[in-house]
């Protein structure tokens, strides 16, 4: 399946949310490595990566795509169910970045290897998003994000169990505040993508 994916003209090998799979997608990528697999290997998460996984992808992964959400520990308990996802996901980016380090791309603007973050704009969590950008400004400055207005709201969230300001998707202002934000940070790649 993965040569079938270069047959067809694809850029990249994009493995999406893979984390549960990694030994298997080790052994897919040696033997269609074997037969002529070419194209950057992409690992598409959600950021919540234990660093001992990642570790083993060493060498392997071309280009890491993590979100970063929140670093909110008690938002992300009560959002994501997972108090420790800010810990975590600071130590997986930070993992990333020591494996391929700043993004690359060809002369098409195509990634081929390199970081690319993704941070979700939440409603009415400014000062946290902020925090955010200001963390992966101090990751690296040349960090290339993609600051996302796609939130919205279902499930437990579009019901207010999670907090009232989860029940609306994020406001232009607050779009472009997390812009701002980035800028003010010194992020010098950061846009919406």
């Amino acid at each position: 399946m993965f040569l079938a994916v270069q047959e067809l003209g694809c850029h990249n090998l994009n493995l999406v949310t893979p984390s549960h799979v990694v030994p298997q997608i080790l052994a897919a990528l040696d033997v269609a490595a074997e037969h002529g697999l070419a194209v950057p290997v992409v690992y598409n998460t959600s950021g919540y990566d234990a660093v001992e996984t990642l570790a083993l992808l060493d060498g392997v992964v071309d280009v890491y795509i993590p979100d970063l959400k929140t670093l909110d520990a008690r938002f992300a308990r009560e959002a994501l169910t997972a108090e420790d996802y800010p810990e975590r996901a600071r130590e997986a980016i930070e993992e990333m970045r020591r494996q391929v380090g700043d993004l690359v791309t060809d002369g098409d603007g195509t990634a081929v290897r390199g970081l690319l973050v993704r941070h979700l704009v939440m409603p009415g969590m400014a000062t946290d998003g902020a925090a955010v950008l200001e963390w992966l400004a101090v990751l690296s400055r040349d960090t290339f994000v993609n600051v996302m207005g796609q939130y919205r709201p279902c499930g437990d969230a579009a019901h207010g169990a999670c907090g009232n300001a989860l029940i609306r998707r994020p406001a232009a202002a607050e779009l472009t505040a997390a812009l701002e934000a980035a800028r003010a940070a010194g992020l010098r790649r950061a846009g919406r993508h």
